[in-house]
Formats: C-alpha cells, sequence, structure tokens
C-alpha cells in the first residue's frame, strides 16, 4: 500500500496536482513510521518537500501579504497568496484557515504572529499537536500601540523576504528543540510533529529524511518516545 501511494504521489506531481500528491506522501508517510519503514520515510519526506515547495512558490507568487485579524476575514473563502494571522486570533485559528484552503486546493502560505514584546520583538507561532515558537525582529514599519491586540501598528506593507525569513527561523527553533541525542526512530515522529506544524519549512524535511536514515543504522528504540506537550490553544 505504501509503494502505491508513492506511486500515485509520483503521478500527481508531473499533472502539477500537488495538494492530492501532499495528501498521498502524508497517508504513505504516516505508513511507513507505523511500520518503522525508515527507508521510505527518508525517501517520502523529500518528495514531500517538493510538493509542498511547488505549492508554497504559487503561493509567493501573490506579491501581497495580506493581514488576517478579525473571525470575519477568517470566514471568507481564502485567495491564493501569503497570510499573517494576528492578534485577537490565535496562532490554532492560523491552522485552520491553512488547512481550509489545503482542502479546496488554494496555495496560502500562513504565519501567526502573538503580540509584541517588550523588547520590541514579535512571536511567531506555529500549531499542530505541539507549538513552535521563535521570536523575530517586526518589519519596517511597525509603530508600538498600547491599545492595540497586537501592542503594535503595522503602518506599511510587510515584504515578503521578511515574511520567508520569519518562516525560516520558525522552522529553525523548530528543528533545534530535537534533541539530537534522542533515538532517531523517536526523533522522526518528533520532526514529523514540528513539521505539521510549520509545514513549508524545507530543512525540516531533509532534517526528517536524515533522522530516517539514521534510524536504519540504529536498533529500535529500548525506552518509550517522550515528549513534551504544548497547548495549542494558547500564546
Amino acid at each position: 500500500m505504501i509503494d502505491d501511494l508513492m506511486a500515485a504521489a509520483s503521478v500527481r506531481l508531473v499533472e502539477t496536482s500537488y495538494f492530492d500528491a501532499v495528501d498521498l506522501c502524508t497517508r504513505a508517510l504516516t505508513l511507513a513510521v507505523k511500520a518503522s519503514d525508515w527507508d521510505r520515510v527518508a525517501r517520502l519526506a523529500l518528495t514531500l518537500q517538493e510538493d509542498r515547495r511547488q505549492i508554497r512558490q504559487l503561493a509567493v507568487d501573490v506579491p501581497t501579504i495580506t493581514i488576517v485579524d478579525t473571525a470575519a476575514q477568517l470566514r471568507k473563502p481564502a485567495e491564493a497568496g501569503c497570510y499573517l494571522v494576528q492578534s485577537p486570533l490565535i496562532g490554532a485559528e492560523a491552522r485552520a484557515f491553512a488547512s481550509s484552503a489545503h482542502k479546496r486546493r488554494v496555495p496560502v502560505f500562513v504565519l501567526a504572529r502573538e503580540p509584541m514584546t517588550d523588547a520590541g520583538l514579535w512571536p511567531i507561532v506555529g500549531v499542530s499537536s505541539i507549538s513552535v515558537r521563535t521570536k523575530v525582529d517586526p518589519p519596517p514599519g511597525v509603530e508600538r500601540d498600547s491599545k492595540s491586540p497586537t501592542r503594535d501598528r503595522v503602518t506599511d506593507g510587510i515584504p515578503m523576504d521578511w515574511f520567508e525569513a520569519a518562516a525560516e527561523a520558525l522552522g529553525d527553533a523548530g528543528f533545534s528543540s530535537v534533541d539530537p541525542s534522542w533515538p532517531a526512530a523517536h526523533r522522526v515522529e518528533d520532526l514529523i510533529e514540528r513539521l505539521e506544524a510549520v509545514p513549508e519549512h524545507e530543512k525540516l524535511h531533509q532534517h526528517l529524511a536524515d533522522a530516517a536514515r539514521d534510524a536504519m543504522r540504529e536498533p529500535a528504540p529500548a525506552r518509550p518516545r517522550r515528549r513534551g506537550l504544548d497547548h495549542p490553544f494558547s500564546f
């Protein structure tokens, strides 16, 4: 079944049906992890990277970053492009927004930010069964505003290079939270969780493939996997 899914995903990629390819790869990846089939996990990680790269590129081809900060905006069908979700909305709502767009086969690239810190930084968050967080400098044209839910005001358009750099920093933070001393099989599952939170991050896919190849060379872990949970519905 895994091979059938992989073959079907390859066909969808050639046909440029990128969303179908992602769904097929994700299903195959779940089965491969359950079977401890680390060779296929490694190959699927890189295939999934390519599928998601194509969707991300379609999103960033739209040059404007849209700020989403009301429930009414979330209820509207998303159009292709990049979106920054901010307070009073939370990371879980950004994830639901991206998931809805995926189901409708609309290419979006979604980030969520939390209120500006006292140090003037923007916390960026990605949510799955866990939350991944980092802090970055805000884009140009941001002014403090203590009365705003975000504690600031965005006065200029958000540059695409800032948006992509913030997403890169978020994925890097996700990878940094995985302990390299843990068994490779456990790191595979840890990295999959982080990929679910930051699916656009290419290096996380590559780290997943590396961990799977390491798992091929290691004996099965003697101890059960340990992980910390982060509440996905809070800041």
